[in-house]
């Protein structure tokens, strides 16, 4: 599977919006958004409405990058989604919130993302006692997840930690930030994912379904 390597505040611009991909700079003044809110690429002197296709789109796009999800992974989630009982919108949120590196980031662990996958990568985060080194696992209620002695003390896990008093920590999730454990207490309402950015998912299911 391909990896992006490209600037991750161009995909911001893109979508013109923080995508909360670079952690503490994205909240900053140095956010890239606050000097360039134009896309990137050569910018048409005439605006065009988009079409309905370009809104679906572009509302997969912004989700798939807000989570760090490629595209074949995407559909696989999207697949499970529209199979499970329930509406296949609000189900395909749930499976992307429920993603491993996204409870260490959600958590306060750390403050992107992209930290939260290496560190699940480097095989420094443990589910319920055991090691699991695959950023998309999939938690259910009940799981425990804690980070292993050594990543405890890395410098970019110790200040998000810091930081975290002021996160909004959500309500499904309970955080013991003094032994780093964190323990899913429920699956995720649509009301209680509090994503940073505003989602109509509906339009995603619309895309997939034609």
């Amino acid at each position: 599977m391909g990896r992006y390597t490209g600037p991750l505040c161009k995909l911001c611009r893109r979508e013109g919006i923080r995508l909360f991909l670079k952690g503490d700079k994205c909240v900053s003044q140095a956010c890239t958004l606050n000097k360039k809110s134009y896309p990137p690429g050569k910018v048409s002197k005439f605006a065009k409405k988009p079409t309905e296709y370009a809104l679906q789109l572009r509302e997969k796009q912004k989700v798939k990058r807000y989570y760090g999800v490629y595209e074949r992974q995407f559909r696989k989630f999207f697949a499970m989604a529209s199979k499970h009982k329930g509406v296949t919108g609000e189900m395909l949120l749930q499976y992307l919130e429920r993603r491993l590196d996204n409870i260490v980031y959600r958590a306060g662990f750390v403050s992107s993302r992209r930290a939260a996958r290496q560190l699940v990568s480097h095989g420094t985060v443990y589910v319920n006692g055991k090691r699991v080194t695959i950023p998309s696992y999939i938690l259910k209620a009940g799981d425990e997840i804690e980070l292993a002695p050594k990543a405890k003390t890395f410098d970019f896990v110790v200040k998000s930690l810091e930081a975290s008093v002021n996160k909004v920590i959500p309500g499904w999730l309970e955080v013991d930030n003094s032994n780093v454990k964190v323990k899913i207490t429920s699956i995720p309402t649509r009301a209680e994912m509090n994503l940073d950015i505003e989602v109509n998912e509906q339009l995603i299911v619309e895309l997939y379904s034609k």
